[in-house]
């Protein structure tokens, strides 16, 4: 098992938290929640418009735990823990970058509205992160100097 390295642990920490407590508070969502929610979800997304809002509810917030906890236990290979955050992430930037009034008009600057979405998008970045040290880590490791014993051929 290859645990994080020091530099990956602080990210995972941070966004696993936040995204599992979302997550876990959203299982508690009551119906004018659960649709608030699916009807920003559907305008984004339309083809989630044939899921009910609660049950629609009830997989994100199952989405966010499993995407929560992968980032918090560190037997998760940081690039499997990365590619479900910048996954998860990038349809929460989808979703700012397709909803009417998040954005000022011909900008990617958020209105007061979406400052909300907006600031997913240090998820994205964590997720491409966390992706790029475990690439960079691998590369790493696999520069040899004349023979190579692992099966990376």
């Amino acid at each position: 098992m290859v645990l994080p390295e020091a530099h990956e642990v602080a990210p995972r920490l941070t966004a696993g938290a936040f995204i599992l407590n979302a997550g876990l508070s959203m299982l508690r969502a009551d119906q004018a929640t659960a649709e608030g929610l699916h009807g920003m979800a559907s305008t984004a997304y339309p083809f989630l418009r044939n899921v009910p809002a609660e049950r629609f509810t009830r997989l994100l917030a199952c989405s966010e735990i499993a995407v929560g906890g992968a980032l918090l236990a560190p037997f998760v290979p940081t690039r499997l823990a990365g590619l479900a955050l910048t996954g998860f992430s990038g349809g929460l930037v989808g979703l700012y970058l397709r909803l009417p009034g998040m954005r000022e008009s011909g900008s990617l600057r958020p209105t007061q509205d979406g400052i909300v979405l907006a600031k997913d998008s240090w998820l994205l970045g964590i997720g491409l992160g966390l992706l790029s040290a475990s690439a960079r880590r691998r590369s790493r490791a696999h520069r040899h100097h004349g023979h190579c014993h692992c099966r990376c051929r």
